[in-house]
């Protein structure tokens, strides 16, 4: 009789790897309930035990902190940007790369916001002096945000009238400061694109 051969048990997951999953799991629900969240919930997202959260991270506020470096991360914006194909009009490129970044912003401030309206006084102090992440990562993440759109212009480089990247730092700094004014008036996507490679005046191309 032939015995059975034992199974090999699959590889554990790495603590970083396990961290970056749980937050995956609970990015979702913070955007929803903010601080209000429970780690069962969290768990019962990830497909976890509650007790394999409390082994990577020391408690909720430690898990809150890490959904807040992770929705400050720019990479799933950086590489949608980076799939873009450069034999489209610059106008379609420089749209679709708005587009990625606006849902970048949009998730920064589903979840930031959510928290700060649900963490606790003194919680929500200690975040606003904090750093998350540090001044080093937010610098290189933005200049990351800037090769990326310096890339997307660089096919028209005979054309342009200033340098790829300080280009990229207007449309960006326009995109990052775009507000809806008092008047109820939205500024799309498309009308600051147009106004980024137009200018202001009828008749005049960039």
């Amino acid at each position: 009789m032939t015995e059975p051969v034992p199974r090999r048990r699959a590889p554990g997951m790495t603590p970083e790897r396990r961290r970056e999953m749980i937050v995956a799991a609970a990015l979702p629900l913070v955007a929803e309930q903010g601080a209000a969240i429970t780690t069962s919930q969290v768990a019962r997202a990830a497909g976890i035990g509650e007790a394999t959260i409390f082994r990577v991270f020391r408690d909720k506020d430690e898990l809150l902190d890490a959904c807040i470096v992770e929705a400050l991360r720019p990479d799933t914006a950086l590489d949608e940007i980076a799939s873009i194909d450069l034999d489209q009009p610059l106008a379609e490129r420089l749209t679709e790369a708005a587009t990625a970044l606006d849902a970048h912003l949009a998730r920064i401030g589903a979840v930031v916001g959510a928290l700060h309206g649900t963490r606790p006084r003194d919680r929500r102090a200690r975040d606003e002096q904090g750093e998350h992440p540090p001044a080093s990562a937010r610098t290189q993440s933005y200049q990351d945000t800037i090769d990326a759109i310096s890339a997307l212009l660089a096919p028209e480089k005979a054309a342009l009238r200033y340098p790829a990247e300080q280009l990229a730092g207007m449309f960006v700094s326009q995109l990052f400061a775009r507000t809806r004014p008092f008047s109820g008036s939205v500024i799309t996507t498309e009308q600051l694109v147009d106004l980024f490679l137009n200018g202001a005046l009828q008749g005049v191309s960039a």
